[in-house]
């Protein structure tokens, strides 16, 4: 067992202590590949942009550290709120101007100032379906539940939505609309509960989940344990067999628990949540669960998962050999090249410490990347130090392959949450990273390098969705993108990650392709029709119209930003 320091809390202690279980020895790296199609050349730009902020705190803040995208103010630019920690939270407007630097501006919140210390993290969600986004903050002690309003407005709903927050130590967070329920199913996923006797060895709390009443407001007095919890680090809604009704999947860090395992939940309308079984089908799989992603890499309806770890990132797919409604999965991370067990631009070879996860096509070439933001847990001695931020570029095989310093984000810093999506509306996806004691990374994506500069790299779709009452948002629908002989398939979903989450478009990249066809699976399973649009668009679909509407950012040269423009 590893020695441990009288420097260090005995949470640091103990999981220097666990890496011990690490036993297959790590070599030097031979040259790094070079990837296939574009790289993207992604420019740092925090400080410049006006958001100076760093994720603090003693022991209770080494996990955490997450952030939320959202339009708080009606302009559909995403502007930012950002976990502190011991630190306050923080809510920047963007300012950003359309293909243009990036910039925001820090907008006073008006609230107790203790409620905005000791947050973990943040999602966007319309809990009270008004149109308006809302913010859930995961916090240490009570949760909080933010209702939005114009113009960025917030006020604490905690006591007009009947939501009890608890005292726990909350580090994940998912919510879902079930059938027949006006407002969304909230799930809370806790870590170690610091006051039980023996903490943390076997004091894993319960998680939560949260069904609103029948009324016409938001109501969340009932509440029911999700039992036993095995100290949650991410969990997300996710229709696995793609039934129409979404389970639970939780990833736990495996170090506080004997016998603790990842988790999937049935969470059906009308019935109690029960824990997929080993007889139904669900493997025991034992890992440091940090952040999970949902992607559908190979097009065929079903998602992969991606589930970072101190060690070894799983990536896990379907069972070709599993029956019927059995979440059978197997492990593809080492054939597909996804693994990020170690640094890849470091001298330091111990193990990789993984936190946030993201499936994104960051170059626009029609393949899903995968983002993992890492960091050692503080001053782990067993696990490396230096620990860049990886970027797995999705090759045309089925491979990745590291390009994290070619693009530039291989910095010496220690990652958390993070947030990809396209800030300043040019159809390339950035990128903000919470670190832990340093200031967070904002990276604007300024497409491929060329000997004379950049250049955009591929075509690129983002879809908003918009529906009636309930669920406004469509939280739960599925785009499905058609461009010539590829299928590209999105989720719209609250939750995943690590503490982290965004709401607004969704992107897709599409290659060379020029036109694409878009269809939608509603949250209650029905089929809209086709919409034939041109790429390089961003695209509104409200269910109740029969056209998409194509919304032009207003600093373009067209100053109708609703104008229809032959989208069909």
């Amino acid at each position: 067992m590893t020695a441990c320091s009288r420097a260090l809390p005995r949470l640091a202690c103990w999981i220097a202590a666990a890496a011990t279980l690490l036993s297959t020895p790590l070599a030097a790296d031979e040259a790094l590949p070079d990837p296939s199609g574009d790289v993207p050349v992604m420019e740092e730009q925090a400080r410049a942009a006006g958001l100076v902020h760093a994720y603090r705190g003693p022991w209770e803040f080494f996990v955490g550290g997450g952030a939320a995208a959202l339009d708080c103010d009606g302009d559909r630019l995403p502007d930012l709120f950002v976990a502190g920690g011991r630190e306050p939270a923080r809510l920047y407007r963007n300012r950003s101007t359309a293909g243009g630097a990036l910039r925001f501006d820090e907008v006073p919140l008006g609230l107790d100032p203790d409620d905005l210390d000791k947050v973990l993290g943040a999602y966007p969600l319309d809990v009270d379906d008004d149109g308006h986004q809302d913010l859930v903050l995961l916090r240490l002690g009570e949760n909080l539940i933010l209702k939005g309003g114009p113009d960025c407005a917030f006020e604490k709903a905690n006591r007009a939505f009947a939501f009890d927050g608890g005292r726990a130590w909350t580090t994940a967070f998912a919510a879902s609309w079930e059938a027949g329920r006006r407002f969304p199913t909230l799930a809370f996923g806790n870590y170690v509960d610091r006051n039980a006797p023996g903490s943390p060895w076997g004091t894993c709390h319960d998680n939560r989940l949260y069904r609103p009443g029948a009324g016409p407001r938001p109501d969340y007095a009932a509440a029911s344990a999700l039992r036993p919890g095995y100290c949650a680090l991410s969990m997300l809604f996710t229709d696995w067999n793609r039934s129409g009704t979404p389970a639970l999947r939780i990833t736990n860090d495996r170090h506080y628990y004997r016998g603790g395992q990842e988790q999937l939940w049935r969470v059906e309308p009308g019935r109690p949540p029960r824990a997929y079984r080993k007889s139904e089908g669900w493997q025991h799989l034992t890992i440091w669960g940090m952040g999970i992603a949902e992607g559908d890499l190979d097009g065929d309806g079903f998602p992969e998962y991606a589930l970072t770890s101190m060690g070894d990132t799983k990536l896990q797919k379907l069972s070709e050999e599993a029956a019927e409604d059995e979440p059978a999965y197997v492990d593809i991370a080492f054939e597909k090249g996804a693994t990020a067990h170690r640094p890849y631009a470091s001298d330091d070879l111990k193990p990789s410490t993984g936190w946030h996860s993201e499936f994104a096509d960051l170059n626009n070439d029609g393949l899903l990347d995968l983002f993992i933001a890492k960091g050692n847990v503080e001053r782990m001695p067993d696990f490396a130090a230096v620990d860049p931020d990886n970027l797995l570029l999705g090759q045309w095989d089925g491979t990745f392959v590291e390009a994290g310093h070619l693009a530039g984000i291989d910095r010496p810093t220690k990652g958390r949450g993070a947030i990809v999506t396209d800030f300043n509306a040019d159809g390339m996806l950035d990128l903000a990273v919470v670190n832990r004691e340093q200031n967070l990374s904002l990276f604007r994506n300024r497409g491929a390098r060329t000997a004379f500069g950049t250049r955009p790299m591929g075509n690129f779709l983002a879809v908003e969705l918009s529906q009636p009452a309930p669920n406004r948002h469509a939280v739960g629908a599925l785009i499905s993108v058609k461009a010539g002989n590829n299928t590209y398939n999105r989720t719209v979903q609250v939750g995943g990650g690590h503490a982290s989450g965004h709401a607004g478009f969704v992107h897709v990249g599409l290659g060379t392709a020029e036109r694409a066809q878009v269809r939608i699976k509603w949250p209650d399973g029905e089929w809209s029709a086709p919409y034939r649009v041109f790429a390089n668009n961003f695209v509104l679909i409200a269910r109740e119209t029969d056209a998409a509407r194509y919304w032009y950012p207003p600093e373009t040269p067209d100053p109708d930003s609703w104008k229809a423009s032959g989208a069909q």
